[in-house]
């Protein structure tokens, strides 16, 4: 099975910016110890400086859905989304790569 990417849009609540954070990084220490996890990130938008956009990969679709499917991520995730206003998930399969010039299809 391919590589998997997840991907968040995330909206804190007004003034709530750090907390949200500080779930996030929380939440996703506990996520990136899971089978499968691969690097988790969170960034903020440049041009928007309340969005934050946050993605990770996972060795497969299973991985993830194991991920999400253990009795403890509804927990570990309400804790981050009690800062948020706005959460808009994504998977994504991982199409294509490009490192040091060479483009790669998946």
């Amino acid at each position: 099975m391919a590589e998997l990417i997840t991907t968040g849009a995330w909206r804190p609540k007004a003034g709530a910016e750090d907390a949200f954070v500080a779930a996030w990084r929380e939440f996703a220490g506990w996520a990136s110890s899971m089978p499968g996890a691969g690097v988790l990130r969170l960034a903020r938008d440049t041009s928007d400086p309340e969005r934050f956009i946050s993605f990770g990969t996972w060795e497969s679709a299973d991985a993830a859905h194991a991920w999400k499917a253990s009795p403890e991520f509804r927990e570990r995730m309400a804790r981050v989304q009690a800062h948020v206003e706005l959460f808009v998930p994504a998977e994504l399969d991982l199409v294509a790569t490009a490192d040091a010039g060479a483009a790669t299809v998946v």
